[in-house]
């Protein structure tokens, strides 16, 4: 079982090298951002219900979500082009929701 834990390490490492991203630093990016992604969430979710504002915690929420991706972009070199597709795939549609559920009308929300 070792054996496949170095094996998988040995393999992580290449990856980075190959494309010049540090895998640690990538991997703690990813799970930092994650963690404030949700504390960010709490914090709007809480507002939400006192009828505060909660414009700064969600703009928060979306740049700690991009964190690793976007050091991804700017540090990653030889990364294949699906990659590049797949993370602004993904933006365009969370913008593209977020944008939906800004513009709909109260009553369709259900509030």
């Amino acid at each position: 079982m070792t054996e496949y834990f170095i094996l998988f390490r040995d393999w992580v490492i290449s990856l980075g090298e190959k494309h010049e991203v540090d895998p640690l630093l990538l991997g703690s990016l990813y799970l930092l951002s994650k963690l404030c992604f949700f504390s960010f969430l709490g914090w709007s979710l809480k507002n939400y219900r006192a009828k505060k504002p909660i414009m700064i915690p969600l703009l928060f929420a979306s740049i700690s979500f991009s964190l690793p991706y976007l050091y991804l972009v700017i540090a990653g070199r030889n990364i294949s082009i699906w990659v590049y597709v797949f993370i602004a795939m993904m933006f365009i549609y969370g913008g593209f929701t977020i944008w939906k559920k800004l513009t709909a009308k109260p009553e369709e929300l259900g509030i």
